[in-house]
């Protein structure tokens, strides 16, 4: 399972290259994960704190980077106003990058003008746009407020010479009907499934399949057949308690021919 999570973040794209919206994409170094002896990775906390123990054990298996800090609070008083994901050295050319790691799973609703607004949690309640201006406007600023100078000071860093940079990975979730949706600047690398509602999902054209609903460690993982597989009429009930809970579950789905999908069915 380890592997498969190193493997599943190492595979995901960047939702951009190069710079876009005023953020620069970090340049992920190339990783061997055949040459690469995993740790184990903490399975009780977030996904988002799982992929930074996996970002974490990428770099300092790398030769291109030095973690110079990972996590370091950011305190005014005794109140925490926030945290700095990672400090990295640039081993041939010495140069300081300030790493905001995030990685999301969107789906993309059409019925939304502006591509970068259409990007959301599979139950609306995380917002793409949201999460970029926070990045831009609070985490990099903070570095060069007061209490983030004087807390990298205590590290012997200087925070004029630190270039900010985010590490954004992101699975997006096309429309089930409609998976030819335009989403430039952003990535298409990204498009790794779609998405339905629980009626579309309750119909003839799915009940021939067997499915798995991954857990959300599971969820960066690539698709694979080693897991238990269960009919539609199973999985349907599970689906609709999670409906009833508000909760879009991730479905794995394998096709009679060993073709195997990846979807949300969300409950709005």
């Amino acid at each position: 399972m380890i592997k498969k999570q190193f493997h599943g973040f190492l595979n995901t794209p960047p939702l951009w290259r190069n710079s876009q919206f005023g953020i620069r994409q970090f340049n992920f170094p190339k990783i061997d994960l055949n040459r690469f002896s995993t740790r184990p990775i903490p399975q009780g906390i977030r996904l988002g704190h799982q992929m930074e123990h996996v970002f974490q054990q990428c770099i300092t298996h790398s030769d291109t980077y030095e973690i110079l800090l990972h996590g370091l609070p950011i305190k005014e008083g005794n109140r925490t106003i926030g945290e700095i994901d990672f400090i990295l050295k640039e081993v041939q050319t010495q140069k300081l990058i300030h790493v905001e790691l995030t990685y999301k799973f969107y789906i993309i609703d059409p019925k939304i003008s502006e591509p970068i607004h259409r990007l959301m949690g599979p139950n609306r309640r995380d917002m793409f746009f949201t999460k970029m201006e926070k990045i831009k406007e609070e985490q990099f600023p903070l570095l060069h407020s007061h209490e983030g100078i004087k807390a990298l000071s205590g590290k012997a860093i200087d925070s004029t010479k630190i270039e900010h940079q985010a590490c954004f990975k992101a699975q997006l979730f096309t429309p089930f009907e409609n998976t030819k949706v335009p989403i430039r600047p952003l990535n298409v690398d990204c498009i790794l499934g779609y998405w339905l509602r629980f009626d579309d999902f309750n119909t003839k054209e799915f009940r021939s399949n067997t499915y798995y609903i991954p857990f959300k460690s599971e969820w960066a993982v690539v698709p694979h057949t080693d897991v238990p597989w269960v009919s539609h009429l199973e999985v349907l009930m599970e689906v609709n308690l999670r409906m009833l809970k508000e909760n879009a579950p991730m479905i794995w789905m394998k096709k009679p021919d060993g073709q195997i999908d990846k979807f949300f069915v969300v409950w709005w």
